[in-house]
């Protein structure tokens, strides 16, 4: 049985340094490529990072129904394939899902059983921190952000696991933690686990 992992936090939280952690420390998981309507930045990959389409597209995408959820965020649309995600837990594969607090709200509703993360900063100061030695976005850009984290935060409590990331290496074991008890659920392997204790008991 394959999970849903819905991970958030605000901007420059480490979340996708911290997904890519993940995914290099597990096997059977993967990230869903979300669809979104901003400029790529410098490093990143239509398709890899994300899938970068105009306006037009994305609402056409929505009017089709072709979203689990999807967002506005600092004037930018965001999106997650439902065909993609379907696809990847269909074929035993785990699946996280890098979204805001909205778009947790939307998969909850359609993935109940969806397993929800929320990501904190130690601090504001880290957060600004950490924001501007990204060296991504302009000063208004940062301030913006930073703005908007306190919305971002705000809904931390809506998530099942929280983790504060001010060892990375001590934030990247406590997910990694969550997932590893997640697959040792009884009701995730019933084949595997009737066949060992029939075995067992003789």
């Amino acid at each position: 049985m394959s999970d849903l992992f819905v991970i958030s936090a605000a901007s420059g939280t480490g979340k996708t340094s911290l997904v890519k952690a993940l995914l290099a420390a597990l096997p059977n998981l993967v990230v869903s490529v979300s669809s979104t309507t901003r400029a790529p930045r410098p490093g990143e990959t239509n398709g890899v990072h994300y899938h970068f389409i105009d306006r037009h597209r994305f609402e056409s995408l929505v009017e089709q129904g072709a979203f689990i959820e999807h967002a506005c965020v600092f004037d930018n649309l965001y999106g997650t394939s439902r065909a993609a995600v379907e696809e990847s837990l269909a074929s035993g594969m785990d699946v996280i899902l890098e979204i805001d607090w909205q778009g947790a709200q939307h998969v909850r509703t359609m993935f109940p059983n969806a397993v929800s993360i929320f990501i904190l900063p130690p601090s504001r100061e880290t957060l600004r921190q950490r924001l501007q030695g990204r060296a991504q976005d302009h000063a208004d850009i940062i301030e913006k952000r930073l703005a908007g984290s306190c919305v971002e935060i705000s809904h931390w409590n809506e998530f099942e696991y929280v983790v504060i990331n001010d060892s990375f290496s001590t934030a990247l074991a406590d997910i990694v933690s969550i997932v590893r008890a997640r697959r040792l659920l009884r009701t995730h392997r019933p084949a595997e686990l009737h066949q060992l204790t029939a075995s067992l008991l003789g």
